[in-house]
């Protein structure tokens, strides 16, 4: 009950007043009449050897040196006399206890010599000097036992705290990635998009009298890509607005609880033949080759592929002039255990001003690279006429492992688009 007392004042008093009760049933009891009665002058004394327990837990040491005194100027009285010492031996427990390492020095120096001074006052019975002395160790070695298990237990409490914040940081941080891979997410789905819808919006006008099939499929192509957009932009917003409480087991519509909520699935390599398709509909030629034979990979490293040739497409489509691109994925290059991504184009448009691949979409490329262990730079082709974009991913490396000091992410020399 103690323990859940906070104010220590209040501890003091509850306990000074259970002691007080102890010492008071000697006066309150009927006396033989072979022995002095009990009188107020005795009951005084006693009150006054409990009372400095009212300040053991601010003062420990000066409370046991005042309570010591107290003892010594009634043991010479023949007043009634207590079972137990009840007031020492809770001062000597909170030395133990509480005290500092000089204080309890000094209980042990003075303890044992007033301890035996005190019985050789009394009996002189070698019984009672055992019994004393006993006693004055065993309720010290409490108090030290209470302040090792105090100790421990502020250790563990203290841990605990610190695996919270630890807790509570990397939640923080996991939050932060997540709204960073948001972020790039809807910059490659809205960069992507409406790059196609601008490049065929400009050529609609042009043709829609000369042409109008021509114009009619230029329209089609921007009501896909718009489609297309709005599609995977309610999907990473369902996933913003999820509740994790709905996504416990048993919730409506939150999955199952051992693999989470059910989402709509991140666009894999299968989808690469549709995004080059709708870059061909934009006027743009797109070979996508694909050489070696290809292996499983894992699910995000795929998505990773995807948008880094979406967002060079889409640089090409904003900043080149460009007349052919090539896509091109090679299994297992170099020295059989990388897949090599390779985005090129024939256009002269490197290093035009607020090129997207100068800032955040380049940087976006680095960034999904490194979560998987791999390399991405970008620069002109080695004859100057044109532009790539380079990727390669480990194949050995889980789908969530991330080298620390992003390896690999320097540009190569010359890089401006």
């Amino acid at each position: 009950m103690l323990h859940r007392i906070r104010s220590p004042w209040a501890v003091d008093a509850l306990i000074t007043a259970v002691v007080q009760v102890a010492v008071t049933i000697p006066f309150v009891v009927p006396r033989s009449a072979d022995v002095p009665p009990a009188t107020w002058a005795f009951y005084g004394m006693t009150t006054l050897s409990v009372l400095p327990l009212l300040w053991r837990s601010r003062a420990p040491l000066t409370c046991l040196l005042a309570i010591t005194l107290a003892g010594f100027v009634y043991l010479p009285m023949d007043g009634p006399g207590q079972p137990m010492p009840y007031s020492p031996l809770v001062a000597i427990f909170t030395v133990a206890a509480q005290g500092g390492a000089r204080q309890r020095q000094v209980t042990i120096a003075a303890g044992l010599p007033l301890v035996a001074f005190a019985v050789a006052l009394r009996t002189n019975t070698a019984r009672e000097y055992l019994f004393a002395f006993f006693l004055f160790t065993m309720v010290y070695v409490l108090g030290v036992l209470a302040r090792t298990r105090q100790a421990y237990t502020q250790a563990v409490e203290a841990r605990a705290a610190a695996l919270e914040r630890d807790r509570e940081r990397e939640a923080e941080r996991a939050a932060e990635r997540e709204r960073a891979r948001i972020a790039r997410e809807m910059h490659d789905v809205l960069s992507h998009a409406v790059s196609l819808m601008m490049v065929q919006a400009e050529a609609g006008p042009l043709v829609v009298r000369s042409d109008p099939d021509r114009a009619e499929a230029a329209f089609d192509a921007i009501a896909g890509a718009g489609r297309d957009a709005m599609v995977q932009l309610r999907r990473m917003l369902g996933v913003l607005k999820e509740d994790p409480a709905e996504n416990r087991g048993g919730a409506p519509g939150g999955g199952d609880s051992l693999h989470g909520p059910r989402r709509t699935p991140q666009p894999t390599l299968s989808g690469l033949h549709d995004l080059v398709e709708q870059v061909r509909r934009a006027g743009l030629p797109v070979a996508l080759l694909t050489e070696g034979e290809p292996r499983p990979l894992a699910a995000d490293a795929q998505v990773t592929v995807y948008r880094v040739v979406q967002e060079a497409l889409t640089n090409i489509l904003k900043h080149s002039d460009a007349r052919t691109v090539t896509v091109r994925l090679a299994w297992g290059e170099p020295g059989g255990d990388q897949l090599s991504v390779t985005v090129a184009d024939d256009g002269s448009g490197v290093g035009k001003p607020g090129g997207e691949g100068s800032g955040r979409g380049l940087i976006g490329i680095r960034e999904r690279a490194a979560a998987h262990g791999g390399t991405a730079w970008a620069g002109p082709v080695p004859d100057g006429r044109g532009y790539r974009v380079c990727l390669r991913l480990p194949l050995v490396i889980s789908s969530r492992a991330a080298v620390t000091g992003g390896a690999g992410v320097a540009a190569e020399p010359g890089e401006t688009k």
